[in-house]
């Protein structure tokens, strides 16, 4: 009996723990008294352990028992035992939120291991093997791009070219079906520093295009080219599905698993559910409806409860509405889904909102991606040029998707707003990775006029952009100088008068980079204290060393000195 993968936990609250697992053949997983079956998807075995009666705010040791047997902690382990850290206890006002995105898997080749340098969160799993539990953070948070289906190693290559049963029309540089995946996965989370942080740290995780293909939902007629190759909807289904199975599953709480259709099915089953997981994929992927009405079958963007700070992840690469105008991040139903959790009541201190795509870019990337949205639902030469320069540049982040834009910027106007006799949230954070060079940036949310310079000092709730990528992969010359230039503010005030009325600056947001642009491979942490919060990117200088690369407060006090010496740092010069 083996543990192919994990464990990993995953949603957290007071008194409940999600753990998953991988195994190699079928069996009972238990973990603290509290076990699951595993369930079989394309002849892989996979459970998930609904681990219950925790007291709230302690930290409890576990083990993994497959059929009785004790597979975890691994033998001669040199980290410390894997915790639940449960929610509640006093805890609620303090919070570390590790965070990032763009991790490529280690290399073999001591050559190209060079050039990608040294992992983020390989080294931030290091140091915290080395520190108190307390220390230790209370959220990690996984962007997007977990895995690379279309950019493989040397060592893939070869494992998907040996397999006699592979599909002749599959192509040999790109991964397509679910068993190809879920070696992407054991790739991925084996690494044994970040295993074991996995295994004790709670992990909320979305994916973004990578984990399918580059580009994936770009546009309408991104879909429409991609669907005409031969070997797509097998790749689609196994993405879909394997995101599911990896991914998904965990980023619910248990009575969202409950009552989760897909959920129930599976375990329902009898044999191999693959069947029943590709025609769910299918209804996944498909847009439904007609015009504005257009929505996805399934929902992938989740809520965290965390103590007074509350995270919801919007899902931004599948949920996209591309195949009928307005184009939308997230159908309207969706978008109506994350509005109430957002302005849900309650005491909260921080609102934090993931999204593997920054909402805020670069003014100047910003007002390209504007335009190009407004050329390409044209006609003609112009229309083509317009979809030509969306594909090739990437420019489909949230400023080409105009009217997701400023509604995510009215949901946030309206979240600083004192709700049902709650005081409104001390900072909101959007979290973003995907554009290879990291930054913060503070917006205001009430400008009345393109060009209005954000109102920093002002008192009331503070708005702003985190985005953290990569945490490990290349980032080309070109791009640091790219990102450079598009940073200026003299290039952005020409680019804006091109967007006066469509672009960002007409949902009446103006924003100003405060950290960066940062380059190479980091890994931030949002860190908040009562209504206190700042950010910290950090870079690896060894294995188990990262050096403090910015540090950004995000309220107009800063965090005590005590509570960066908690976190084992030292603020920025």
């Amino acid at each position: 009996m083996t543990l192919l993968l994990g464990p990993l936990l995953r949603h957290v609250d007071e008194t409940t723990a999600l753990v998953w697992v991988q195994t190699d053949r079928p069996c009972r997983v238990e973990v603290l008294g509290c076990g699951a079956p595993t369930f079989e998807v394309a002849g892989h075995h996979y459970a998930l352990v609904t681990v219950t009666g925790l007291e709230p705010g302690t930290r409890t040791p576990y083990e993994v028992h497959l059929d009785g047997e004790r597979v975890w902690p691994l033998p001669h382990s040199p980290f410390p035992p894997s915790l639940i850290a449960t929610r509640g206890g006093g805890t609620e006002a303090h919070q570390r939120i590790v965070f990032g995105s763009c991790r490529y898997v280690k290399l073999a080749d001591p050559r190209e291991a060079r050039r990608y340098g040294l992992d983020a969160l390989d080294a931030y799993a290091g140091r915290m093997a080395g520190l108190d539990p307390e220390l230790w953070p209370t959220t990690l948070l996984l962007l997007g791009d977990q895995v690379y289906a279309d950019e493989l190693t040397p060592q893939t290559r070869r494992r998907i070219a040996g397999r006699r049963d592979r599909h002749p029309e599959w192509p040999d540089d790109e991964i397509v079906g679910f068993d190809e995946y879920s070696g992407l996965y054991r790739d991925t989370w084996s690494d044994p520093e970040v295993r074991w942080m996995l295994s004790t740290v709670p992990t909320a995780m979305i994916f973004d295009d990578h984990d399918v293909r580059d580009d994936w939902n770009t546009s309408g007629a991104w879909r429409e080219q991609i669907a005409r190759t031969p070997w797509w909807r097998e790749r689609i289904r196994s993405g879909l599905a394997s995101y599911w199975v990896h991914q998904h599953l965990g980023n619910l709480s248990p009575a969202e698993l409950e009552a989760d259709p897909t959920w129930q099915d599976v375990r329902a089953a009898d044999g191999d559910v693959w069947p029943l997981l590709s025609q769910r994929a299918d209804g996944w992927d498909l847009e439904t409806g007609d015009g504005d009405a257009r929505h996805k079958a399934g929902r992938f963007s989740f809520c965290w409860e965390l103590g007074r700070t509350r995270l919801i992840v919007i899902d931004s690469r599948n949920g996209r509405i591309v195949e009928s105008t307005p184009r939308r991040m997230v159908s309207d139903a969706e978008f109506d889904w994350v509005r109430d959790r957002a302005l849900a009541p309650g005491a909260m201190d921080h609102l934090v909102l993931g999204t593997s795509v920054p909402w805020l870019m670069p003014q100047v990337i910003s007002d390209l991606e504007a335009a190009t949205e407004k050329g390409a639902d044209g006609s003609g030469r112009v229309a083509r040029l317009a979809e030509y320069a969306r594909q090739e540049a990437d420019l489909e982040h949230w400023p080409a998707f105009g009217h997701s834009f400023a509604r995510l910027a009215q949901l946030i106007r309206d979240a600083c707003l004192p709700r049902a006799g709650d005081a409104p949230p001390a900072t909101v954070s959007v979290l973003s990775g995907d554009v290879h060079h990291s930054y913060a940036a503070v917006a205001d949310v009430h400008t009345h006029a393109p060009g209005d310079r954000p109102g920093r000092g002002a008192d009331g709730t503070r708005v702003h952009q985190l985005t953290c990528s990569p945490v490990h992969n290349v980032v080309p010359a070109f791009m640091r100088v790219m990102f450079r230039v598009t940073w200026s503010r003299a290039l952005a005030r020409m680019t804006t008068r091109w967007t006066r009325r469509t672009g960002p600056g007409g949902a009446g947001v103006a924003w100003e980079r405060t950290a960066g642009p940062l380059f190479g491979n980091l890994v931030a942490t949002l860190e908040t204290d009562g209504r206190r919060a700042s950010c910290r990117f950090e870079r690896p200088r060894s294995a188990s060393v990262l050096d403090s690369a910015a540090e950004v407060v995000l309220t107009p006090q800063a965090p005590p000195a005590a509570a960066l010496q908690r976190a084992g740092t030292a603020p920025a010069d």
